[in-house]
């Protein structure tokens, strides 16, 4: 009992931790051969914010991306990348616009991961950026399990991005070699039907005609 009470302020630790991150979006959509998609996010002046964004399945795993800020004005633009990330802090106060363009391609349709954070991380301690004092052991420790659990999420994020193009691949291999084997199944049948029906030419016995026979 007192092991689990002990366990329990540690699992609310850990839970609020995990929650004190900047706000932001993650998102997974199919982006059409010949197409480009658009989002639109309201950002007030002075706030940070990044976009970072990968090519899972499809083609070459590439992707154009721009970035306009509420003047139109491109912040950022990028050709055929497979992924990339990009930092920036706002400078005016508007609807920013990040797209991501697949129209140089005319068959391949690919599978875009992104994720956009805005804001600065809050700091897991109050006035922490005030102090003057040392932090304590608990403190110290706060920080540590902090800083540790946004190195997993960020490793959990990356390692399910390579499983998914890893897996996209075996599949699209895997589409290959059956229809490989298929089609040397065929060929080796065609190949055998016309072995033996050029065998069995050779034992068929050729009768003559009647109009040559002469007596």
């Amino acid at each position: 009992m007192r092991a689990g009470m002990r366990a329990l302020p540690l699992l609310m630790l850990v839970s609020v931790l995990g929650a004190l991150r900047a706000g932001g979006t993650e998102l997974t959509f199919e982006l059409p051969d010949s197409d480009r998609q658009c989002f639109h996010q309201e950002l007030e002046r002075g706030l940070k914010f990044t976009l970072d964004y990968q090519v899972i399945t499809g083609g070459h795993y590439d992707v154009d991306c721009y970035v306009e800020d509420p003047n139109g004005r491109t912040i950022y633009k990028e050709t055929k990348k497979q992924y990339d990330s990009f930092p920036h802090r706002t400078e005016v106060q508007g609807v920013y616009t990040f797209c991501f363009s697949n129209e140089f391609s005319t068959f391949s349709h690919k599978t875009i991961y992104f994720d956009f954070q805005v804001g600065d991380e809050p700091p897991i301690l109050p006035d922490m950026s005030n102090r003057v004092t040392a932090l304590t052991q608990m403190e110290s420790a706060c920080v540590t399990i902090h800083e540790a659990l946004n190195t997993v999420i960020d490793s959990q994020t990356h390692y399910r991005l390579r499983e998914a193009q890893d897996r996209s691949r075996a599949e699209d291999l895997n589409g290959r070699v059956s229809y490989w084997s298929v089609g040397e199944t065929l060929i080796l049948f065609v190949v055998s039907i016309g072995q033996v029906l050029l065998l069995k030419s050779f034992f068929t016995e050729k009768r003559p005609s009647s109009g040559s026979t002469s007596t």
